[in-house]
């Protein structure tokens, strides 16, 4: 018997022989490029490079002027709030879309596409296009003064209290349709015959989402909710499109922080110690995913 499995041992090894080679190419850019880049920015952290990095050590000095700098404290307040609502109303109002979509309605195909494509835009030029219709000279606020309401004030690009909200508007527009699309295809995957028997029970609609649809549909929450929080960790593109992080720092994000100090500024040690802050929001986000999604698997 163990001769037969040893032997059986060299034949699983030669088994799609082709593909594993063929995967070597992409697994040694996984280890040499991805974990090796994450390592060798850690590493450099800890140093004071400026132009070039230099094997200078400083301990945590980097992390300690980061923590100090006003702007790196305002970017992480912005994230925060720009997280925190990009979060609840891209699941909402993407969650009520594929409900609605889920309801056979006509002209489903037009809808779905109108909804979805923003999100083939780029964010420069999402970015761009809501900076003209939030501009208060030829935006909404003019539309709304030259229909009378002359008292009428919206420019939240230009107060620096709600700048991040005028941003969070354009990162919705462009993102929800995605939400709803992965939705809606977690809606078309319940069994028919659950809402039937929901029907025949005379429970409500609203019912029959909160406590049968929704938690059934677990798994397409938490991937859509990783998908969402890492477009959230480095939302850039967005920002320099509409605000270039004004007015002053009021909008400034951790990717901008990083892309300033690392090509603008010159001072590499400081970027990749924002740069190992990013990383580390990342992996509390992705940490918790990778468990509850193969964790939960292994123990069932």
């Amino acid at each position: 018997m163990t001769g037969q499995a040893n032997a059986g041992r060299p034949n699983q090894l030669l088994r799609n022989l082709n593909s594993k080679i063929a995967s070597i190419p992409m697994i040694l850019t996984a280890v040499v490029i991805f974990l090796g880049g994450t390592l060798w920015t850690v590493f450099y952290s800890f140093t004071n490079s400026k132009l070039l990095p230099r094997l200078n050590f400083v301990g945590l000095d980097q992390y300690e002027r980061l923590w100090d700098a006003p702007r790196w404290v305002i970017s992480i307040q912005n994230l925060a709030v720009y997280g925190f609502f990009s979060l609840i109303f891209s699941l909402v109002i993407g969650f009520v879309l594929a409900a609605m979509m889920d309801q056979k309605i006509r002209f489903e195909n037009a809808f779905r596409t109108i909804f979805l494509y923003p999100f083939a835009l780029s964010f420069i030029v999402t970015g761009l296009v809501w900076q003209w219709i939030l501009n208060p000279e030829f935006g909404v606020q003019s539309v709304v003064r030259s229909l009378g309401w002359t008292s009428f004030s919206f420019d939240p690009l230009y107060t620096p209290s709600i700048v991040i909200y005028g941003i969070l508007i354009a990162a919705l527009w462009q993102g929800t349709g995605l939400v709803m699309c992965l939705m809606l295809a977690g809606l078309r995957g319940i069994d028919e015959d659950i809402w039937k028997a929901a029907r025949v029970d005379g429970i409500p609609m609203w019912r029959t989402y909160v406590q049968i649809i929704i938690p059934m549909m677990r798994p397409v929450f938490i991937t859509t909710l990783v998908i969402i929080a890492s477009g959230i960790v480095r939302v850039y593109d967005l920002v320099v499109a509409q605000t270039s992080g004004g007015p002053g720092i009021a909008s400034e994000v951790p990717a901008k922080y990083v892309y300033d100090y690392m090509f603008q500024a010159q001072n590499l040690g400081q970027g990749f110690a924002a740069s190992t802050m990013m990383l580390i929001t990342v992996a509390i986000i992705i940490v918790p995913w990778a468990y509850l999604e193969f964790g939960g698997r292994k123990r069932g």
